[in-house]
């Protein structure tokens, strides 16, 4: 797990759990400098050996440290995690925790370190799922001027007729006022398909970029003050239901990272994100075929399977309504029609983490084909800042 140069201004890793799939990582800048990556792993997502794994790297080292657990329930399948200093230095773990595909049954977990990532307390629930919709989150929590926490979560909703299937889930913003003991929900009106809230701050308020279950195009929102929110509206940008993520740079402008590409890319579809693991948590479920797509999104249910590439970079001067996308990061087939990464069945460059260090470098972590993590050190000097895709 060695940087190594790989052109004028970028230095690149590989990480990699003792475990056959990787995905979803997240990186965070960790009490003291060093840089913190966290993502799940196990044999698949859904199936309950599904771990969260955490990684570090020191601000003038060369190489990234061996891989730890920090979770490890046997009964759910522990997924996106996320990083978070407090205002008073203790490192937060969060992540979901779920039975088996079925997301509706998610709750938010917790862990928190005082000595920078080390060590660890006890787990415990942070957001309980409810009857009907489980909660889950992606995107890093925010503190406003006046000390109240948001953390943007999504709730993913069962129809009335049969299993979740993504479609209908809407975004909320979670807000603590006391240090994270207690938590209210601001539910984002008009959000059904949009998900993975990114919250930032911007000039006056927030401005909010989601992931669309449709896989057409990122949207996007705004509020005066974290709690209320704009109805999210369609960007010029693609999406492909897969995650997004923006950062602020030290120049002010906004950079994003995402996969270029659409539902109308796609030549196929899944019938489900979860199709190979059954009710209990094991793989054996249904393998059901891929099917043929015409090219056309459809905003009535949710679209599996569009291709996860290429990996891009945009940048944007006025806080995302207007987009210039610079040299792509990664490039590859993007085949997500199965989340078997075994077998070499998966070849997503998908699920991207940006952070800008004080040192002015910029960090990005992606899954590559779900069986390692990514990861990509840009520095001021890197051309690719300088190109347009």
């Amino acid at each position: 797990m060695r940087l190594r140069e790989t052109g004028p201004g970028r230095a690149e890793a590989t990480l990699t759990a003792p475990v056959p799939q990787s995905h979803a990582a997240n990186l965070a800048v960790l009490p003291g400098g060093d840089l913190g990556c966290v993502w799940f792993g196990g044999t698949q997502e859904g199936v309950h050996d599904i771990r969260i794994w955490f990684s570090r790297l020191a601000p003038d080292g060369d190489e990234w440290s061996e891989p730890v657990a920090l979770t490890g329930d046997p009964d759910r399948s522990d997924q996106n995690p996320l990083l978070f200093t407090d205002p008073g230095g203790t490192l937060w773990l969060l992540w979901t925790a779920q039975h088996a595909g079925r997301q509706n049954t998610a709750e938010v977990r917790a862990r928190r370190s005082s000595d920078g990532g080390y060590t660890w307390d006890e787990p415990r629930v942070l957001l309980p799922a409810d009857q009907t919709r489980g909660v889950f989150i992606r995107q890093p929590i925010q503190v406003t001027a006046s000390g109240t926490w948001l953390l943007p979560a999504f709730h993913c909703v069962t129809p009335a007729a049969g299993d979740w299937s993504g479609g209908d889930d809407t975004s909320a913003v979670y807000a603590s006022d006391d240090s994270g003991a207690t938590w209210t929900r601001h539910d984002v009106p008009g959000s059904r398909g949009s998900v993975h809230m990114n919250v930032l701050p911007r000039s006056e308020g927030y401005v909010a970029f989601y992931r669309s279950r449709f896989a057409d195009v990122i949207r996007s929102s705004t509020s005066p003050d974290g709690l209320t929110w704009t109805e999210p509206e369609p960007t010029a940008l693609p999406n492909n239901n897969s995650s997004i993520q923006a950062t602020r740079l030290g120049d002010g402008r906004l950079a994003l990272v995402y996969n270029a590409s659409s539902a109308a890319h796609a030549t196929h579809r899944r019938a489900g994100l979860y199709d190979e693991v059954d009710e209990h948590g094991a793989l054996g479920g249904q393998d059901r075929p891929a099917l043929a797509h015409t090219g056309r999104a459809d905003s009535t249910e949710a679209f599996w399977g569009a291709p996860r590439a290429p990996l891009a970079l945009a940048t944007s001067a006025d806080d995302g309504l207007t987009w210039r996308r610079h040299t792509d990061l990664a490039q590859g087939e993007g085949t997500c029609l199965s989340n078997n990464s075994r077998d070499g069945l998966n070849k997503e460059l998908s699920y991207p983490s940006i952070v800008a260090d004080a040192r002015g470098a910029v960090h990005v972590a992606f899954t590559h084909h779900r069986s390692s993590i990514s990861y990509v050190r840009l520095d001021a000097d890197w051309p690719g800042w300088r190109e347009t895709a």
